[in-house]
C-alpha cells in the first residue's frame, strides 16, 4: 500500500499486451492507465461519467522505468494532483505485485467534456467536491 495514493486498481498482463522481446508493448501502458482512471471515478469517487460529466485525454507523459512481463499482477495507483477551471491533472505509478519500485510513472491531463455540446466544459462542483473529499484536500 501506497500512503500517498488513496486509490489503485490491480490488473493482470495478457498474452496480447506483450511483444516480440517478451515484455508488455509499451501503448499498454496507457490501457492500464484508462481502467484505472475510469474504476478511480466509479470506485473511488462513486461518480457516473457520461451525462452532465466527462472527460477527454489532452495531454500524457509517461517515464517507463522497468518492463513488465507476461502474467505479471500489476497495480495501477492513481491521484488527482490538481483540478482547475476545465482542466484535471492526474498521478499514477505503476507497480508489479510484492515490489515498490515503480515500473512506470505518468501525469496527465484531461479535460472536463461536454459530449452533447461537443466541447470542453468546467469541471462541475459536485464533482469538485468529490475528488475534494476522496483525497481529502491532497491536491493543489
Amino acid at each position: 500500500m501506497r500512503d500517498d495514493f488513496r486509490f489503485s486498481h490491480r490488473l493482470k498482463v495478457r498474452y496480447s499486451e506483450i511483444d516480440g522481446q517478451k515484455i508488455v508493448f509499451n501503448a499498454h501502458y496507457l490501457t492500464y492507465i484508462d481502467v484505472a482512471v475510469t474504476e478511480y471515478f466509479h470506485e473511488g469517487l462513486q461518480l457516473e461519467v457520461g451525462s452532465d460529466f466527462d472527460f477527454v485525454l489532452a495531454k500524457s507523459t509517461l517515464e517507463y522505468k522497468r518492463a513488465a512481463h507476461l502474467n505479471d499482477w500489476l497495480t495501477i495507483w492513481c491521484r488527482m494532483k490538481k483540478v482547475g477551471h476545465s482542466s484535471m491533472t492526474m498521478n499514477f505509478i505503476i507497480t508489479r505485485d510484492g515490489e515498490e519500485d515503480p515500473l512506470l510513472t505518468a501525469e496527465i491531463i484531461y479535460v472536463s467534456y461536454n459530449l452533447g455540446k461537443k466541447k470542453t466544459q468546467p469541471v462541475p462542483d459536485y464533482v469538485r467536491e468529490r475528488i475534494d473529499q476522496f483525497e481529502k484536500g491532497n491536491f493543489l
